[in-house]
């Protein structure tokens, strides 16, 4: 077993060698890591570490490994080199526990009976609008657009996630469909999951009501695709983190691909673990900026080519101009100046624009950002910019969080459930409270009221 060291010695080297770890890498990495590490024994100057996956070996072997052995060697000169290997102790029964091989063994001959099942039953719909031939490519989202062509037109994974972030409305979910469109039309054989991670949080919570958690974790797991939309919906949402971290581990054990979108980097992510934030930065992560004007005229212009509408270029400039939001507000603009002209038979001017579009327009010039208002608030009532996202009560903290809530949904464009998000993944309910309560504040509170119209003039102006 060991080169002149006693098992007991053996184990109480490694003990202080995990310790050291602890304390360089921190509690949660430690956890995710090293606790899972079992050592096997010393063999001429040979370290042997058993890890239960695939993922972990491969990135232990990238980011710790060389530390491990230093560390090692500190305790005991004779110990060179290390070997990281995979072996679990877990029962070999749990499906979900299994070795690649044993996994991949059992599952493909039930695939093809079960892949249109799994489709039906989780998958959610696809925008056939929403192709590669579709999207517009330019500086801001080049590099999105080229890792998810790579991918789904790749024979093998070459980087597992591909993490997509950016704004609302920039591209992302269009992305993720094309790809999904992509593969699904490249080799029908393949499953592809496409659904959002909160209908991912509300079927395992239903997995959960009805005791049929193994079914759940059958159907998530034998995928080659899955594409989670959203994934800041399950920040502060500790069982269905636990729940999407196995299965995310599951699949790129087995080498299936994983495609992820949120509204900000897995560094950024509040409420998200940091093990699984460790997961979704292990890949390549790519950001989707926003727009520029000449990426906004590209954009007006395939859609209306796609639309087959001839809108005049002086229009186009006036809307790439005024609508810089997003790509998803600038096809609604242009959606609704073609319908206006239909419906009433009127041609498309700037005038009848300016007059069919006065309100996004108006929006637009006092364009305010939510995070702008959560700064505002925070500020003015003296709290910090991290309780705007915590799950902390205390009236001195949940109050300007409500007033933020209110002129959020006041002074922006967003939806209840887009703003409930930007407030630490909160439900919209929670935000229809706020604005009804901050309301009633306002007809019963004089200088409550005052607060927040000074606070709404500072944002406005």
């Amino acid at each position: 077993m060991t080169d002149g060291t006693t098992g007991g010695q053996l184990h109480a080297e490694w003990d202080r060698v995990c310790g050291r770890m602890r304390t360089e890498i921190g509690e949660a990495a430690y956890r995710s890591w090293v606790a899972p590490m079992t050592v096997r024994g010393v063999h001429d100057g040979l370290a042997r570490i058993s890890v239960p996956t695939r993922f972990m070996r491969d990135w232990i072997v990238a980011h710790y490994a060389d530390r491990l052995q230093s560390l090692w060697n500190d305790e005991d000169n004779a110990v060179h080199s290390i070997e990281i290997f995979i072996q679990s102790d877990r029962p070999a029964a749990a499906a979900d526990q299994e070795s690649p091989s044993r996994r991949q063994a059992t599952k493909v001959p039930a695939k093809a009976a079960t892949t249109a099942n799994v489709v039906d039953q989780i998958s959610a719909s696809l925008d056939s609008r929403f192709t590669f031939k579709n999207f517009v490519v330019d500086k801001p989202n080049e590099f999105a657009y080229a890792a998810s062509r790579r991918i789904a037109e790749a024979q093998s994974v070459t980087f597992n996630p591909l993490f997509l972030y950016g704004g609302v409305g920039l591209g992302k979910t269009h992305l993720m469909h094309a790809l999904a469109w992509h593969i699904r039309e490249r080799d029908p054989s393949r499953t592809v999951i496409y659904i959002s991670a909160e209908k991912f949080m509300y079927r395992f919570i239903r997995a959960l009501r009805e005791q049929n958690t193994v079914s759940f974790k059958e159907q998530f797991r034998s995928v080659d695709v899955m594409l989670i939309d959203d994934v800041q919906f399950i920040a502060g949402k500790n069982s269905t983190q636990e729940e999407f971290f196995h299965t995310f581990n599951a699949l790129v054990d087995q080498g299936r691909q994983i495609v992820i979108s949120a509204d900000k980097s897995p560094s950024d992510l509040e409420g998200i673990e940091e093990r699984l934030k460790s997961r979704l930065n292990c890949g390549l992560v790519a950001d989707i900026h926003a727009t520029t004007y000449e990426l906004r005229l590209g954009i007006l212009q395939s859609k209306a080519e796609q639309m087959s509408v001839k809108v005049a270029t002086k229009i186009m400039e006036f809307l790439a101009h005024k609508i810089t939001a997003n790509v998803r507000e600038l096809e609604g603009a242009l959606n609704r100046v073609v319908a206006h002209s239909e419906l009433v038979g009127r041609d498309i001017t700037l005038e009848t624009t300016k007059e069919v579009l006065h309100d996004l327009l108006r929006a637009n010039d006092r364009r305010v950002t939510i995070e702008e208002i959560q700064k505002r608030v925070a500020a003015h009532f003296n709290i910090r910019m991290s309780d705007m996202h915590s799950a902390r009560r205390a009236r001195s903290v949940a109050r300007p969080r409500q007033v933020a809530m209110y002129l959020a949904k006041q002074l922006t464009s967003r939806s209840l459930p887009e703003i409930g998000r930007k407030f630490g993944g909160r439900d919209h309910t929670t935000v229809m409270h706020a604005v009804r309560k901050v309301d009633e504040l306002r007809d019963h509170d004089s200088g409550f009221a005052e607060d927040v119209e000074l606070l709404r003039r500072m944002l406005e102006g």
